[in-house]
């Protein structure tokens, strides 16, 4: 078992480290405060070539494996959560999802223009009433010729607003419950698709969140994806890139709680000495310590099965439910 780093997952680390505080630190406090998305920074992740990292070269990504696409997250978290959610959206819950599920025509029209930044790619499955219950999505996907007519509603997606392609999750045959959904890649452009933005958010304010409207949308039976009731494994498997996408993303909020906690506890003082002398702040930054290593290790260890081709359902929930719990508690004892 090796756990060191080859020196492409070391570049990564610091060329996504530098972008991250070079392009995304400035101004992300207005930005956060103001509730605004900063549409320029999908054209320069996608000059860093961040949004095609892990995907093969044959369809224009860098060829990386998993493990640099959670050292990006983790760098890109560590400076703000708004970054990460890009990747996981475009990268890991539609792109993935087509180098998966794709044939070659999708691959070529859509992959290897998403893997280029040069259309930006969203993941409709979430309703109004129908979240983690993937089977209550009220989306219907009726076959009229060469098309699907698309009817429905999808919210609180990431990207919604700015995205040029929909992964969409509907039902093409509702009697056979979750094994009558379907996947279709829906562009923006077609007829009957709308796209709003959500504000008030608790975070991720930076981040563009919104919903997606389907009226009579005529989709092209070439953008199924996969076949007709498939959907169900689709969606699935799409959220287990995203799932290890937030795992090692939290990790990046656990490291950042822990750099401001020790930089402040060694210049803040309390009955003439610094807090960071104090048992009880010590403690907490070991927390926060630990916490940075079991979590880096988790993802690793997901990535690495990621990488050999293995099933990482199990591991990557645990890695998601372990990290982001400890990056609450981190962020509760850095406040």
């Amino acid at each position: 078992m090796d756990f060191e780093l080859t020196e492409d997952h070391k570049i990564i680390s610091d060329t996504v480290r530098k972008f991250a505080e070079q392009e995304i630190a400035p101004g992300i406090r207005e930005r956060d405060a103001k509730e605004e998305f900063d549409p320029s920074l999908l054209q320069k992740m996608a000059e860093a070539e961040l949004l095609g990292i892990c995907l093969p070269q044959k369809y224009g990504g860098v060829g990386m494996d998993y493990i640099s696409l959670g050292i990006a997250c983790e760098e890109l978290e560590r400076i703000d959560t708004a970054a990460r959610v890009i990747m996981s959206v475009h990268l890991g819950l539609n792109s993935l999802a087509l180098l998966q599920w794709g044939n070659e025509e999708q691959k070529e029209k859509y992959l290897t223009q998403q893997a280029k930044g040069k259309q930006i790619a969203a993941f409709g499955l979430t309703e109004p009433q129908a979240g983690s219950d993937v089977s209550a999505i009220q989306t219907t996907a009726k076959k009229n010729g060469n098309y699907y007519i698309l009817n429905g509603e999808k919210t609180w997606i990431s990207l919604a607003d700015v995205a040029d392609n929909h992964l969409v999750f509907a039902y093409t045959d509702k009697s056979k419950k979750h094994h009558g959904i379907s996947a279709f890649i829906v562009e923006k452009s077609f007829e009957g698709v709308t796209s709003s933005t959500l504000h008030g958010k608790l975070g991720v304010r930076a981040g563009n969140t919104g919903s997606i409207a389907l009226n009579d949308v005529k989709v092209p039976v070439e953008n199924l994806l996969g076949r007709e009731g498939e959907g169900f494994k689709i969606a699935m498997s799409a959220l287990d890139n995203g799932r290890f996408t937030v795992a090692s993303g939290s990790v990046g909020i656990i490291q950042a709680c822990l750099d401001e906690s020790v930089k402040y506890a060694n210049t803040r003082k309390t009955f003439g000495k610094k807090i960071g002398e104090h048992q009880l702040v010590q403690s907490m930054i070991a927390k926060m310590s630990a916490s940075a290593e079991i979590g880096r290790l988790l993802y690793y260890r997901a990535g690495y099965m990621k990488n050999k081709g293995m099933r990482n359902t199990r591991e990557t929930a645990l890695a998601k439910w372990t990290n982001t719990e400890a990056a609450w508690r981190s962020a509760d004892d850095a406040v």
